[in-house]
């Protein structure tokens, strides 16, 4: 774990839960392309810069997870680095109570406010053109979450939380999704990108994602089938909530509730918009139910 992987002349990974890139902008200096889940990641990261003899220029988060951005404040204290992060993505991770409070949909109740959805926050600035080394280019990945991207260099890309592997999708069943359309969308794009080496976040880095990327998505075209399905009759979210976690086997408990409960109104507002399902509202309570 934390182990250097070399990929190219100029780009490397850092094989860990959340792999962090790390791209040569010369001799000397580097970029890092997110930075782990926590202070520790930071650590580990700071340490196998120093035995490479590297000073870390900046930080390029891809979104604002917390397991992407936890070693962003430690980093940014050891080294004085600039840390970039794309529109809606930077404000939460100025900002870090955002996320659970986005995810519950209200103040967050304290088994959410933890290091996993709270990272600590860390100064970043908007992430623009004009900052990028030369040669590194942004990809926009929208879908997991509002406006995460990944990153190009050469023929090396970076693509973030774009995919999930196979062992992931199959244990978890339900990944986490911000806006199903445009997911679907990125993963048909990532299917027809151009590049010698991938390396999702939480995925082998691979020569051909092709496959990956088809098998997810028919794991959410599998998820929009079950939701129709549930919904022949009227049920509340609640209701289709519990039933997809009793179809699937997991375990509820506040973070289930808020990551598993947002990307399941995701789907519900896609399916809708799809014309596949329609809400009505039934003596004070919204119900869901598949168009005929």
């Amino acid at each position: 774990m934390y182990e250097l992987i070399k990929v190219s002349d100029n780009c490397y990974y850092i094989d860990c839960p959340s792999k962090i890139g790390i791209i040569k902008i010369n001799d000397t200096e580097v970029c890092l392309i997110d930075s782990g889940n926590n202070k520790d990641a930071g650590k580990r990261v700071r340490k196998i810069l120093d035995a490479n003899g590297w000073s870390l220029k900046m930080i390029l988060n891809t979104h604002s997870h917390g397991d992407h951005i936890g070693g962003n404040k430690y980093l940014q204290e050891q080294t004085g680095c600039k840390i970039y992060a794309p529109t809606i993505e930077c404000d939460f991770t100025n900002h870090t109570i955002l996320e659970p409070a986005f995810l519950f949909g209200a103040y967050p109740p304290r088994e959410l406010r933890h290091k996993f959805l709270v990272a600590e926050e860390s100064k970043a600035e908007y992430l623009t053109p004009d900052i990028l080394p030369n040669g590194i280019e942004v990809i926009n990945l929208e879908g997991h979450f509002f406006d995460m991207v990944g990153f190009k260099k050469n023929d090396v890309i970076y693509l973030a939380d774009c995919l999930s592997s196979k062992a992931t999708l199959d244990k978890y069943r339900i990944g986490v999704i911000y806006d199903v359309k445009a997911y679907l969308n990125t993963l048909e794009k990532v299917k027809n990108m151009q590049a010698k080496i991938y390396i999702p976040s939480h995925a082998e880095a691979t020569d051909d994602i092709t496959s990956l990327a088809q098998y997810n998505i028919d794991k959410v075209n599998e998820i929009c089938e079950q939701i129709l399905a549930l919904c022949k009759e009227p049920i509340s979210f609640e209701a289709l909530l519990q039933r997809l976690f009793n179809e699937y086997k997991l375990q509820m408990n506040f973070e289930q509730y808020a990551l598993v409960g947002s990307t399941v109104k995701s789907y519900l507002v896609y399916l809708k918009e799809q014309g596949k399902i329609k809400a009505i509202f039934d003596n004070n309570l919204l119900l869901w139910i598949k168009e005929n």
